[in-house]
Protein backbone atom coordinates (compact mmCIF):
# COMPACT_ATOMS: atom_id res chain seq x y z
CA UNK A 1 0.00 0.00 0.00
CA UNK A 2 1.07 3.47 -0.99
CA UNK A 3 2.62 5.34 2.00
CA UNK A 4 0.98 8.62 0.47
CA UNK A 5 -0.84 11.22 3.17
CA UNK A 6 -4.11 10.29 3.34
CA UNK A 7 -6.43 12.45 1.70
CA UNK A 8 -8.63 14.08 4.55
CA UNK A 9 -12.23 15.14 2.77
CA UNK A 10 -14.78 17.08 4.28
CA UNK A 11 -18.40 16.03 3.90
CA UNK A 12 -21.19 18.63 3.95
CA UNK A 13 -24.87 19.44 2.95
CA UNK A 14 -28.06 20.80 4.10
CA UNK A 15 -30.98 19.88 5.77
CA UNK A 16 -32.69 16.89 3.58
CA UNK A 17 -29.77 17.12 0.89
CA UNK A 18 -28.88 13.10 1.09
CA UNK A 19 -25.79 14.14 2.68
CA UNK A 20 -26.08 11.31 4.88
CA UNK A 21 -26.80 8.66 2.00
CA UNK A 22 -23.67 9.69 0.34
CA UNK A 23 -21.83 9.75 3.81
CA UNK A 24 -22.71 5.86 4.06
CA UNK A 25 -22.16 5.30 0.49
CA UNK A 26 -18.56 6.44 0.87
CA UNK A 27 -18.39 4.21 4.01
CA UNK A 28 -19.23 1.62 2.12
CA UNK A 29 -17.05 2.20 -0.70
CA UNK A 30 -13.93 2.00 1.51
CA UNK A 31 -13.53 5.06 3.36
CA UNK A 32 -12.95 6.26 7.01
CA UNK A 33 -15.98 8.52 7.59
CA UNK A 34 -15.97 10.39 11.18
CA UNK A 35 -19.66 11.70 11.43
CA UNK A 36 -19.59 14.66 13.54
CA UNK A 37 -23.74 13.53 14.63
CA UNK A 38 -22.16 10.25 15.65
CA UNK A 39 -19.56 12.33 17.65
CA UNK A 40 -21.74 14.95 19.29
CA UNK A 41 -23.44 11.61 20.57
CA UNK A 42 -21.05 10.39 21.87
CA UNK A 43 -20.05 13.46 23.65
CA UNK A 44 -23.26 13.96 25.41
CA UNK A 45 -23.57 9.94 27.40
CA UNK A 46 -24.35 10.08 30.56
CA UNK A 47 -20.98 10.55 32.43
CA UNK A 48 -19.14 12.74 30.10
CA UNK A 49 -18.25 16.38 31.04
CA UNK A 50 -20.32 17.96 28.66
CA UNK A 51 -23.46 16.16 29.82
CA UNK A 52 -22.59 17.27 32.79
CA UNK A 53 -22.24 20.85 31.71
CA UNK A 54 -25.09 20.79 29.66
CA UNK A 55 -27.37 19.43 32.62
CA UNK A 56 -26.10 22.33 34.82
CA UNK A 57 -26.90 24.94 32.66
CA UNK A 58 -30.41 23.71 31.08
CA UNK A 59 -31.75 21.41 33.92
CA UNK A 60 -32.66 18.35 33.95
CA UNK A 61 -35.81 18.70 32.20
CA UNK A 62 -33.48 18.06 28.63
CA UNK A 63 -32.82 14.62 29.91
CA UNK A 64 -35.16 11.29 29.41
CA UNK A 65 -37.84 10.07 31.09
CA UNK A 66 -35.79 7.21 32.83
CA UNK A 67 -36.07 7.34 36.58
CA UNK A 68 -35.21 4.49 37.27
CA UNK A 69 -31.50 5.85 36.53
CA UNK A 70 -28.99 8.37 38.36
CA UNK A 71 -28.12 9.63 35.02
CA UNK A 72 -30.81 9.76 32.41
CA UNK A 73 -29.53 9.91 28.60
CA UNK A 74 -30.12 13.24 27.07
CA UNK A 75 -33.31 13.77 25.14
CA UNK A 76 -31.72 15.92 22.10
CA UNK A 77 -35.21 16.57 20.39
CA UNK A 78 -36.02 18.57 24.14
CA UNK A 79 -32.52 20.18 23.93
CA UNK A 80 -33.38 21.31 20.24
CA UNK A 81 -36.49 22.54 21.51
CA UNK A 82 -35.00 24.38 24.44
CA UNK A 83 -32.35 26.27 21.89
CA UNK A 84 -33.88 26.60 19.11
CA UNK A 85 -34.93 30.37 18.53
CA UNK A 86 -33.02 31.19 21.81
CA UNK A 87 -29.69 32.24 20.33
CA UNK A 88 -28.47 32.61 23.97
CA UNK A 89 -29.29 29.21 24.56
CA UNK A 90 -27.63 28.32 21.24
CA UNK A 91 -24.32 30.49 22.31
CA UNK A 92 -24.07 28.11 25.39
CA UNK A 93 -25.10 24.70 24.25
CA UNK A 94 -22.56 25.43 21.60
CA UNK A 95 -19.35 26.84 24.16
CA UNK A 96 -20.09 23.66 25.71
CA UNK A 97 -20.75 20.88 23.05
CA UNK A 98 -18.46 22.16 20.05
CA UNK A 99 -15.01 21.86 21.72
CA UNK A 100 -15.71 18.17 22.96
CA UNK A 101 -16.96 17.45 19.47
CA UNK A 102 -13.61 19.01 18.13
CA UNK A 103 -11.44 17.21 20.43
CA UNK A 104 -13.30 13.23 19.72
CA UNK A 105 -13.12 14.18 16.11
CA UNK A 106 -9.23 14.85 16.15
CA UNK A 107 -8.63 11.85 18.17
CA UNK A 108 -10.64 9.96 15.66
CA UNK A 109 -9.08 11.34 12.67
CA UNK A 110 -5.61 10.68 14.38
CA UNK A 111 -6.63 6.87 15.35
CA UNK A 112 -7.72 6.60 11.62
CA UNK A 113 -4.25 7.61 10.11
CA UNK A 114 -2.38 5.88 12.40
CA UNK A 115 -4.53 2.82 11.32
CA UNK A 116 -3.49 3.29 7.48
CA UNK A 117 -7.04 5.20 6.28
CA UNK A 118 -5.94 6.33 2.37
CA UNK A 119 -9.32 8.10 2.66
CA UNK A 120 -10.64 9.97 5.50
CA UNK A 121 -14.16 11.82 5.16
CA UNK A 122 -15.03 14.34 7.87
CA UNK A 123 -18.97 14.03 7.58
CA UNK A 124 -20.75 17.85 9.50
CA UNK A 125 -22.94 20.35 8.62
CA UNK A 126 -21.21 22.88 10.43
CA UNK A 127 -17.99 22.54 8.07
CA UNK A 128 -18.47 25.66 6.13
CA UNK A 129 -19.74 27.97 9.22
CA UNK A 130 -17.36 26.90 11.06
CA UNK A 131 -14.11 27.10 8.29
CA UNK A 132 -13.15 23.29 9.44
CA UNK A 133 -13.11 22.97 5.02
CA UNK A 134 -10.04 25.07 4.55
CA UNK A 135 -7.43 22.68 6.29
CA UNK A 136 -8.63 19.73 4.59
CA UNK A 137 -7.76 18.57 0.84
CA UNK A 138 -11.43 19.06 -0.33
CA UNK A 139 -15.10 19.61 0.08
CA UNK A 140 -17.64 17.79 -0.81
CA UNK A 141 -20.84 19.41 -1.30
CA UNK A 142 -23.96 17.44 -1.24
CA UNK A 143 -26.79 20.18 -3.23
CA UNK A 144 -30.57 20.28 -3.87
CA UNK A 145 -32.75 23.68 -4.41
CA UNK A 146 -34.11 25.04 -1.59
CA UNK A 147 -38.07 24.02 -2.34
CA UNK A 148 -36.65 20.43 -3.22
CA UNK A 149 -35.19 20.64 0.38
CA UNK A 150 -38.12 21.74 1.91
CA UNK A 151 -40.29 18.86 0.31
CA UNK A 152 -38.16 16.08 1.16
CA UNK A 153 -38.25 17.14 4.64
CA UNK A 154 -41.86 17.51 5.10
CA UNK A 155 -41.99 13.58 3.15
CA UNK A 156 -39.10 12.06 4.96
CA UNK A 157 -38.51 13.88 7.75
CA UNK A 158 -42.28 14.69 9.31
CA UNK A 159 -41.64 18.46 9.70
CA UNK A 160 -44.31 21.08 9.04
CA UNK A 161 -43.37 23.33 5.63
CA UNK A 162 -43.27 26.20 8.40
CA UNK A 163 -40.45 23.75 10.73
CA UNK A 164 -38.69 23.01 7.44
CA UNK A 165 -38.17 26.13 6.16
CA UNK A 166 -36.98 27.39 9.46
CA UNK A 167 -34.24 25.00 9.79
CA UNK A 168 -33.39 25.90 6.14
CA UNK A 169 -32.90 29.22 7.28
CA UNK A 170 -30.80 28.57 10.47
CA UNK A 171 -28.22 26.62 8.29
CA UNK A 172 -25.56 28.73 6.01
CA UNK A 173 -26.86 29.71 2.60
CA UNK A 174 -26.93 27.38 -0.21
CA UNK A 175 -24.36 29.27 -2.07
CA UNK A 176 -22.36 30.00 0.60
CA UNK A 177 -21.84 25.88 0.45
CA UNK A 178 -21.57 26.17 -3.26
CA UNK A 179 -18.64 28.67 -3.04
CA UNK A 180 -16.84 26.71 -0.40
CA UNK A 181 -17.52 23.53 -2.62
CA UNK A 182 -14.38 21.64 -4.27
CA UNK A 183 -16.87 19.16 -5.66
CA UNK A 184 -20.81 19.56 -6.10
CA UNK A 185 -22.36 16.37 -5.72
CA UNK A 186 -26.57 17.25 -7.81
CA UNK A 187 -28.48 15.20 -5.65
CA UNK A 188 -31.82 16.29 -7.45
CA UNK A 189 -32.45 14.03 -9.68
CA UNK A 190 -31.93 10.02 -9.14
CA UNK A 191 -30.62 8.27 -6.44
CA UNK A 192 -28.81 6.58 -9.18
CA UNK A 193 -27.39 9.97 -10.67
CA UNK A 194 -26.36 10.80 -7.53
CA UNK A 195 -24.46 7.97 -6.70
CA UNK A 196 -22.68 8.12 -10.35
CA UNK A 197 -21.29 11.13 -9.53
CA UNK A 198 -20.26 10.19 -6.67
CA UNK A 199 -18.37 6.51 -8.14
CA UNK A 200 -16.45 9.26 -10.72
CA UNK A 201 -15.22 11.17 -7.49
CA UNK A 202 -14.28 8.05 -5.11
CA UNK A 203 -12.47 6.34 -8.37
CA UNK A 204 -9.55 9.31 -8.64
CA UNK A 205 -9.75 9.55 -4.51
CA UNK A 206 -9.01 5.32 -4.32
CA UNK A 207 -5.90 5.45 -7.41
CA UNK A 208 -4.25 8.24 -4.71
CA UNK A 209 -5.55 11.60 -6.94
CA UNK A 210 -7.07 14.45 -5.94
CA UNK A 211 -9.78 14.90 -8.73
CA UNK A 212 -10.21 18.20 -10.51
CA UNK A 213 -12.44 20.77 -9.05
CA UNK A 214 -15.98 20.56 -10.00
CA UNK A 215 -19.04 22.57 -9.65
CA UNK A 216 -22.42 22.16 -10.40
Amino acid sequence: MSERRPFVIGLTGGIASGKSTIGRQLRELGATVIDADEVARDVVKPGQPAYRQLVAAFGPDILSDEPEKTEPALDRKKLAARVFGDEAARRTLNQITHPAIAALSAQRMQQAMQSGAQVIVYEAALIVENNLYQGMDGLIVVDIPEDEQVRRAVQRGGLSEAEATARIRSQTARQTRLRAATWVIDNQGSPEAATAQLLALWHELASGRLPTAHKA
